[in-house]
């Protein structure tokens, strides 16, 4: 009896996919051929996890899986009549006469995976084409960075084309011979009358030869290792935003293309500057005497210094606006504002002459400043 797939990763079904995926890596690390070079039972153990993972990291064959067991797992499955025999609903979760396809767009849709793309039991010839998944990662940058932009690199470690199959899942070394299930023509009919189609043989995956899986990655096509991107983070990003870099997610199926990444900002605090919306918050010290007087001081911004002209009487608390200094809108490009708040800064000192200073400010107040603070 097949050993269960679960216990072959060493996680329980109820296992989230991110669950399922850290086991395999862990695996994966710990079996791989070329980590135990000239070990057969390393050989063994990595085809069998990467088999598992290959039903228990794909949504919809999991589901099979759960459902039928090993027999999900067999060319040519059809799980509607396994459901029809047993007496359950359609496998689109709908009672039976019910409208629609679901996540389907065709009656071919539902037919193929009916029939299944997967694996074969007499033989292997890799995937039919298919894009990568996507991946996701965070990458924090600081808030300067994200309201110029900025270039950098990233290394991540992600599913790579396999070294030795370079992705197609089939051992190179072996004889391709014609697929017994399609003659060679690589499409099989399905259905009949007028829902007579043809589609993609599910064991040769449509190449129309059969082989040996690839001994290194067990018939995936995928390994394991890191891979260093250079990427372009656009002015303007906000935090928890999504950039998308094109074709490096993992990689494809039976030399389909890979998927994408998508990079989650982080934006690290600023010690004085914050973002609200498209405009910069500033908080600016100014001494006693700027306060009272008046005066321009020099503050920077993300496009150099500029000078700000601070009003007599000033107050702390009081915001000033610099027009268009703000962050730039990531779709519209037009910036924001810079929203200077002021703070009025005493001096740290027992000077007798700043405390003479301060009688003579204090007689110049015309009330009393805590007479409408009340409880």
């Amino acid at each position: 009896m097949a050993q269960n797939l679960y216990e072959v990763l060493g996680v329980a079904k109820t296992a989230s996919s991110e669950d399922i995926k850290k086991a395999y890596r862990k695996l994966a690390r710990k079996w791989h051929p070329d980590i135990n070079p000239g070990s057969k039972e390393a050989e063994e153990k990595f085809k069998l996890i990467s088999g598992a993972y290959d039903v228990l990291g794909n949504d919809e064959k999991r589901k099979l899986y759960d459902e039928f067991g090993e027999d999900a797992l067999r060319s040519g499955f059809d799980a509607e009549k396994a459901r029809e025999a047993m007496g359950r609903h359609s496998y689109s979760g709908r009672p039976e006469g019910s409208q629609g396809f679901g996540r389907y767009q065709s009656y071919e849709d539902v037919f193929g995976d009916i029939f299944g793309f997967g694996q074969a039991g007499g033989g292997f010839a890799g995937h039919s084409k298919s894009k990568g998944t996507d991946l996701e990662h965070e990458i924090t940058i600081d808030l300067i960075s994200s309201l110029r932009g900025v270039e950098t690199e990233l290394t991540i470690q992600k599913e790579i084309p396999c070294s030795r199959c370079h992705g197609s899942g089939a051992d190179t070394s072996s004889k391709m011979t014609t697929c017994p299930a399609c003659g060679g023509s690589g499409r099989i009919e399905v259905g009949k009358g007028p829902m007579h189609f043809t589609r993609p043989c599910g064991q040769c995956g449509g190449h129309g030869v059969v082989g040996r899986p690839c001994i290194q990655c067990g018939g995936t096509g995928k390994g394991f290792g890191t891979e260093t991107i250079r990427i372009n983070i656009p002015q303007g990003v906000k935090d928890g935003s999504k950039v998308r870099v094109a074709g490096k997610g993992g990689p494809g199926i039976g030399g389909g293309p890979a998927g994408d990444l998508y990079l989650s900002i982080k934006i690290s605090p600023h010690p004085f500057l914050r973002r609200e919306g498209d405009n910069l918050l500033m908080d600016l010290p100014i001494t006693v005497g700027e306060a009272v007087a008046g005066g321009n001081v020099a503050i920077p911004t993300v496009e150099g210094s500029v000078n700000l002209k601070i009003p007599p009487k000033s107050q702390s608390g009081q915001v000033l606006r610099l027009k268009g200094k703000g962050a730039p809108n990531i779709k519209t490009k037009k910036k924001g504002d810079l929203m200077v708040r002021l703070y009025v800064k005493v001096p740290q000192t027992d000077a007798a002459e700043v405390l003479d200073a301060v009688k003579i400010f204090d007689r110049h107040y015309a009330d009393d400043l805590r007479k409408n603070i009340k409880l």
